[in-house]
């Protein structure tokens, strides 16, 4: 009530300080801009040298080449896999003819990003969503290396943002904008809507690669973990940073769940508490594990206090080890 009669002057100065807030507004946005290029630029030249170095050919051996398309139809001769008999070809012909196909060189590699609000979250440099940042240009830039199309989901409890699959380093650096710039909707986190998109959008057998923290309320995903996984190549990559796996000794402390605003009065010296809370992320860890072991989906753990290129050579080393034995 006391603001509902104004004199000139005092609208005058209202409107003056809304042009100073958009101003400031403004340059706000972009100095984040300049910071978000910044760190492009630098993930961009870190990532690019260890797929170089280290990753592209293993990416290539292990992904390359898997599928195949149809190209035309040819007599049957003997010794052709008569799987391949086209009847309906065979009937209008009255002769056996067989499909032809070709190996699909092209590999369609779709990256979906967790950026709920445990994403913002981080105890060292970086946050999880920086580091699930370069996890997915290392990715993305591989396929860019191997003439891959690359594509982008980013997810909450709900799509945020889904950019069809592109080749090109252009549209590689588009991909690590997107994900460092986005501002999410929701905040929750919920696996089944990018789970089900993949499913729909991608025809062809591709690569699919989940990067998330998966602190998720429930496990309710994992029927569409399981079909995406019997269609699709899925790399689930784990981002976890090491103040979410222990409790320090801090004392009085209030936590708040990034996601729901919940919070929480913790006496972290106690060390009852601490061990019950790790034994809490122990259980949800053991259970994730043999979710994804379920779902015949592999997991690469990615923490934000480690150097993550050995974590990520590990992997392609076990993979191509796998895939020889």
């Amino acid at each position: 009530m006391m603001w509902s009669r104004r004199s000139s002057t005092s609208c005058q100065f209202l409107n003056t300080a809304h042009t100073v807030n958009r101003e400031t507004e403004q340059n706000d946005n972009d100095a984040r801009l300049t910071r978000i290029l910044k760190r492009v630029r630098r993930i961009e030249l870190l990532t690019r040298g260890m797929v170089k170095e280290m990753l592209g050919g293993q990416y290539h051996s292990r992904f390359k080449g898997q599928g195949i398309e149809f190209d035309d139809f040819r007599e049957y001769q003997p010794g052709d896999d008569v799987r391949f008999i086209d009847w309906n070809v065979t009937a209008r012909m009255n002769d056996p003819f067989v499909r032809k196909y070709v190996e699909e060189r092209e590999l369609t590699v779709m990256i979906c990003v967790d950026v709920s609000g445990s994403g913002d979250y981080g105890s060292q440099e970086d946050s999880k969503r920086e580091r699930a940042a370069e996890i997915a240009a290392v990715f993305a830039f591989s396929a860019v290396q191997n003439q891959d199309k690359v594509g982008l989901m980013l997810f909450s409890d709900g799509i945020e943002h889904y950019l069809p699959a592109r080749k090109g380093a252009a549209h590689a650096l588009r991909i690590l904008r997107d994900i460092l710039n986005i501002e999410p909707k929701r905040h929750g986190t919920d696996l089944k809507p990018a789970l089900d998109l993949a499913l729909e959008r991608i025809a062809h057998h591709a690569l699919v690669i989940v990067v998330s923290d998966f602190i998720t309320p429930d496990q309710s995903w994992e029927k569409s973990m399981r079909a995406v996984a019997a269609k699709h190549d899925v790399i689930a990559a784990q981002i976890l940073d090491p103040r979410e796996i222990t409790l320090p000794d801090a004392g009085r402390v209030c936590l708040e769940d990034p996601e729901t605003g919940e919070q929480f009065l913790v006496n972290t010296s106690h060390p009852a508490v601490r061990e019950q809370y790790e034994q809490r992320v122990m259980e949800r860890q053991d259970a994730l594990v043999h979710l994804l072991r379920r779902c015949g989906v592999e997991r690469i753990t990615v923490r934000t206090d480690e150097d993550y290129a050995p974590a990520l050579k590990a992997y392609f080393r076990s993979r191509k080890r796998r895939k020889r034995g």
